[in-house]
């Protein structure tokens, strides 16, 4: 694709907003006291703040890791309806997910560029955004067809490693892949969030016009089909995320970063401050940074909350419950993780104050049954958690 600037200036808004799009975060997702008035709902712009510490289930339940000796990482397949639907089950507010749009204009959730394959031997890889719907759909298990009086078939769906092996995408829970209407229809309870990542080639440089494309067939589906689910916008792409910014006014957008783990040629995906002010000049509600970029410079983390935006996080130190409790003490709004279970229930333990913590911190002292004093969450001091600030750094160097 030949190199074109994006003037988002010149990009005109939508006129597709509808009355009914929901602005506020549905509190049946959230703790009693979360205050989703003004102020504590979902805004579109810098100064929106998540009204609660957020858990996010990243591909829904649990990302596919075909590495990882973990049975965690294949139990159920990625971006699916099952994925979404089994992490719903935990107290989570959204599930993350991956969208691109098929060569005949439709939104389907998958996270990698290519689809692999084999026939007769010879493995072979698709673009996902080169197949039309039917094409992509042809790949994995497959629906059944009540019309039809043979099985449905189905062509071999592969996956390409970090490590550059090719391995058959073999989970314990198999499902086909879905599209985001799909998704908005069958996914319950209505109240649980779609975090939806807008997912385009690191390696390629669009065109103004075949991003806005792009964005407006994932834009029809939403307001046609979200009907006040809450939703939030993240992309690695900068253009991107800041031309569905200008887009639509509604639901809020996130850029996301890996904080400078690497190096691109565009430079505002190299650093958590070119983050910031990518989202301070495009009215971006916040950053979505990779945790170690946040742990090993803990000082943005304030220059974020000064500059009103909201910041999330994700990557594999999310998926330990210590790691997370951090964050919630650094001020950080919510985390993106793959052990939904664990997470959830372990931040629900930690952050949410039990009746009796309650009464303990108005002087009353916290016994158990037998009046013995019982351990509450644990509690830092300022100075404790600075010096902590300090130390992280040093640790995930090592």
């Amino acid at each position: 694709m030949a190199l074109k600037a994006v003037h988002v200036s010149d990009v005109p808004t939508l006129d597709i907003v509808q009355e009914n799009a929901s602005l506020v975060l549905n509190p049946s997702r959230f703790s009693a006291g979360v205050d989703l008035s003004a102020g504590g709902g979902i805004g579109h712009g810098a100064g929106f703040r998540p009204p609660k510490f957020l858990v996010v289930g990243h591909r829904g339940h649990g990302m596919n890791n075909f590495q990882s000796l973990d049975p965690r990482m294949r139990a159920i397949k990625e971006n699916t309806v099952m994925s979404f639907n089994a992490a719903a089950r935990f107290p989570l507010d959204f599930v993350e997910f991956d969208i691109q749009v098929t060569k005949d204009g439709c939104p389907v959730i998958f996270h990698d560029n290519f689809i692999f394959s084999e026939d007769n031997g010879t493995i072979f890889e698709k673009r996902v955004t080169e197949l039309c719907l039917a094409e992509f759909l042809a790949y994995g298990p497959q629906k059944e067809d009540p019309t039809s009086t043979s099985p449905p078939v189905s062509k071999p769906l592969l996956r390409k490693t970090k490590d550059g092996k090719i391995v058959r995408w073999e989970v314990e829970n198999d499902e086909p892949f879905c599209t985001l209407q799909e998704a908005f229809q069958q996914v319950k309870p209505a109240s649980l969030g779609f975090n939806i990542e807008l997912k385009f080639d690191d390696h390629v440089v669009y065109q103004q016009d075949y991003l806005v494309g792009v964005l407006n067939s994932i834009l029809k589906i939403v307001f046609d089909c979200a009907e006040g689910r809450p939703v939030i916008f993240s992309s690695f792409q900068p253009d991107a995320a800041l031309l569905v910014r200008k887009l639509q006014s509604v639901y809020p957008v996130y850029f996301l970063t890996d904080a400078g783990a690497e190096t691109f040629y565009d430079s505002r995906r190299n650093s958590l401050e070119e983050a910031i002010k990518l989202c301070l000049e495009g009215g971006l509600a916040g950053v979505v940074s990779e945790v170690r970029g946040v742990f090993r410079n803990p000082a943005a983390v304030g220059k974020i909350k000064e500059s009103k935006l909201s910041l999330l996080t994700y990557g594999k130190l999310n998926n330990v419950a210590e790691a997370v409790y951090m964050q919630h003490l650094m001020g950080i709004d919510g985390v993106i993780v793959d052990f939904v279970a664990e997470i959830s229930e372990a931040v629900n333990a930690m952050i949410t104050p039990s009746k009796e913590e309650e009464e303990a911190e108005e002087g009353k002292l916290l016994l158990g049954d037998g009046g013995e004093e019982v351990k509450a969450r644990p509690q830092f001091s300022p100075k404790e958690i600075s010096f902590l600030l300090k130390l992280i750094p040093e640790l995930i160097q090592h």
